[in-house]
């Protein structure tokens, strides 16, 4: 059964931006999905929140696909470094991705030197989104991962950072994403 992880960013929520949207189109063509409240998602951690999902009865497994934005498209890459060697799934999407911790000490739990030939191991297909005019993560971040990645890069002009604080009520939704997992 094809399913999704899908991780919020720092001070987000599962109820936040695109995500419930996101969750029930999925559902709604039979995929299993989980959303989940990362913990202490005010000060991210790669670790802490490896242990919450990796302690989950989630199950990764050729079908899945995870979806990160921001801080938790950074958990994507850590998830995927922490995944046992056997485990391999089909897509991981990082939206709105960076590197380090930005200047805020909040996200010092996020700096991690990533083993990125192990984390291309797990995935088959990396999707990176990023805005051309996005805030807080730069796009020059995107387009190294992208780079480590092998992964296909797609800049969206004047988006922001792809949230309803960034720019409003339109990032309630996030088509773009469904086409991508749902048009193979």
């Amino acid at each position: 059964m094809k399913n999704a992880l899908i991780l919020h960013g720092t001070d987000g929520k599962s109820t936040h931006n695109w995500f419930p949207w996101l969750k029930s189109e999925l559902e709604g063509k039979g995929w299993k999905v989980w959303v989940p409240d990362l913990p202490e998602a005010d000060k991210p951690d790669i670790e802490r929140y490896n242990t919450f999902i990796l302690s989950s009865d989630w199950e990764f497994n050729a079908q899945s696909v995870i979806v990160g934005h921001s801080a938790g498209a950074v958990e994507v890459l850590g998830l995927l470094d922490a995944l046992p060697e056997e485990v391999v799934i089909d897509t991981a999407i990082l939206v709105g991705a960076f590197r380090g911790d930005l200047n805020w000490p909040n996200l010092r739990g996020m700096v991690k030197d990533f083993n990125f030939e192990k984390i291309k191991a797990h995935a088959k297909h990396f999707i990176l989104i990023h805005s051309d005019n996005d805030r807080y993560c730069p796009l020059a971040h995107a387009e190294y991962l992208s780079k480590q990645l092998d992964g296909e890069l797609i800049v969206k002009f004047g988006q922001d950072h792809f949230s309803t604080d960034t720019f409003g009520e339109k990032y309630r939704e996030f088509p773009l994403i469904l086409d991508l997992l749902t048009s193979a």
